[in-house]
């Protein structure tokens, strides 16, 4: 066995290894924006494993090059509603004995004992030498401790410069040579990904509303984790939100690019419908549905004292659809993009729009981003995402909304032969437990955003009303 391999076995192996890297992981997993569990402590880490992509010398000199070390890692807090105690993040370490200055934001800190004692560890991601290494393993499927990695049939290029883009919350991307963005998953699941399985689903259907999967890799444990996907990089796009905002704001009609989502989101659908199952929501499921809804409005309304006056007008909206369900009224599902919004979808230099992040909310449950969902819930989500846009100009302009929110659905329906709005009760459920979610989102995270929920909120209450 040669020396670098020797020393691979013994780090990836040490017991030493992650006790050492805790101090520093304390420290700086909290501050990412990626992380989790933020507001509770970190009572401790337990290794998933531990892989080096390029091996790390613990006895380097101050000229030795990086190694790059791949750790899974469950972060154990406390638990909270709604929060799991135990959640695994990918990390990629870059390993120095010193850094360049370029590199000396990245730095995580300095091991003071273990195996890597001495050296600096820093986030791999943002060395240009370790990006591109990464790009290479992409590039040839195989193995590599325990990691697999795959591709597709098409083949990529080498000696593309990557770039780390800033724009990421609950994930990280690297951009190279403008033609090809990864997607790293930072808070991974048992499972596969519905950011890899259903572009794959769409490319083998021939949809092109979706960049197709080139290449992707996962953790080869005994339960299957996919860590990343990377897909073509749609240069010079522009996503609907920033475009949404900017016909605001210079007073442009949006209705012609609202319809032409509407085909988009339509023609999608159409695709998954083809390419995965479609169950019949009826009997029981309605049931689970409604009462699944009832469940998330009345933690929020806990959580958030402005709910409670709307929570009986807002689970009559609930109780329709179950009463639907047990007259018999049943629905087509199926697999949907779960978190469709004006920020998940791209245009094009040339006009044609794109629909990208199929992970769903990151804050659910995978299986249950997994299952069969109703078409209209992504019709929801795209009809909130246009009073979004709405209430954030001054003066807020709900007309906008609704001519946007029409002529989405008039695009779905001429897509798909069927007009959401003809499912009122459904799809006013769907819009209700999405302005929930953000009701809670925005008084945890954003409270000055509060009020453009509550203002859905009030309208929906009085509706069902």
């Amino acid at each position: 066995m040669s020396e670098a391999a020797s020393a691979q076995v013994t780090l990836a192996n040490s017991t030493a290894l992650l006790p050492s890297l805790g101090p520093l992981l304390h420290e700086w997993l909290p501050r990412q924006r990626w992380f989790a569990g933020k507001g509770r402590p970190i009572t401790a880490f337990s290794l998933v494993s531990a892989t080096e992509i390029l091996p790390v010398d613990p006895a380097g000199s101050a000229d030795t090059g990086p190694g790059l070390l791949h750790l899974l890692v469950r972060v154990h807090q406390p638990t909270m509603p709604a929060q799991p105690p135990i959640d695994c993040y990918q990390l990629l370490l870059g390993v120095r004995p010193a850094l360049p200055p370029p590199l000396a934001p990245a730095l995580i800190g300095r091991v003071a004992d273990g195996p890597l004692a001495g050296l600096s560890v820093y986030e791999g991601l943002h060395d240009p030498r370790l990006a591109t290494l990464l790009l290479e393993r992409l590039r040839t499927p195989g193995r590599l401790g325990a990691l697999r990695f795959d591709r597709g049939t098409a083949s990529v290029p080498e000696g593309l410069a990557p770039r780390v883009l800033d724009t990421e919350q609950s994930n990280s991307s690297l951009v190279y040579g403008n033609a090809y963005i990864l997607k790293i998953f930072r808070r991974v699941f048992p499972g596969t990904n519905p950011d890899l399985e259903l572009p794959l689903a769409l490319s083998g259907e021939g949809c092109g509303r979706v960049p197709a999967p080139v290449a992707w890799f996962e953790a080869a444990t005994p339960e299957r984790l996919t860590l990343g996907v990377l897909q073509p990089y749609l240069r010079g796009a522009q996503d609907g939100w920033q475009l949404a905002l900017r016909a605001l704001a210079t007073g442009q009609d949006f209705t012609a690019e609202a319809h032409a989502l509407g085909r988009a989101t339509a023609e999608v659908h159409t695709s998954l419908a083809a390419a995965l199952p479609t169950p019949a929501l009826r009997g029981s499921r309605t049931d689970q549905l409604a009462s699944a809804m009832v469940q998330r409005l009345e933690a929020a309304a806990h959580a958030v004292p402005e709910l409670v006056p709307y929570v009986p007008g807002l689970r009559a909206a609930f109780d329709a659809v179950a009463a639907l369900g047990r007259r018999g009224r049943s629905w087509a599902t199926q697999r949907v993009h779960g978190d469709l919004h004006l920020g998940q979808t791209l245009r094009g230099t040339d006009g044609f729009w794109s629909l990208i992040d199929f992970e769903g909310e990151p804050a659910r449950p995978l299986p249950e981003r997994r299952s069969p969902q109703p078409p209209v819930r992504d019709v929801a989500g795209m009809l909130r995402s246009f009073d979004y846009a709405a209430r954030s100009h001054r003066p807020w302009n709900d007309e906008w909304a609704a001519r946007c929110r029409d002529a989405y659905c008039e695009g779905y329906a001429r897509a798909a032969g069927a007009d959401p709005r003809d499912e009122p009760e459904l799809l006013r459920a769907h819009e209700t437990d999405k302005a929930v979610y953000e009701v809670l989102y925005e008084a945890r995270h954003r409270p000055d955003w509060l009020p453009v929920p509550m203002a859905a909120i009030h309208r929906l209450a009085s509706v069902a009303d």
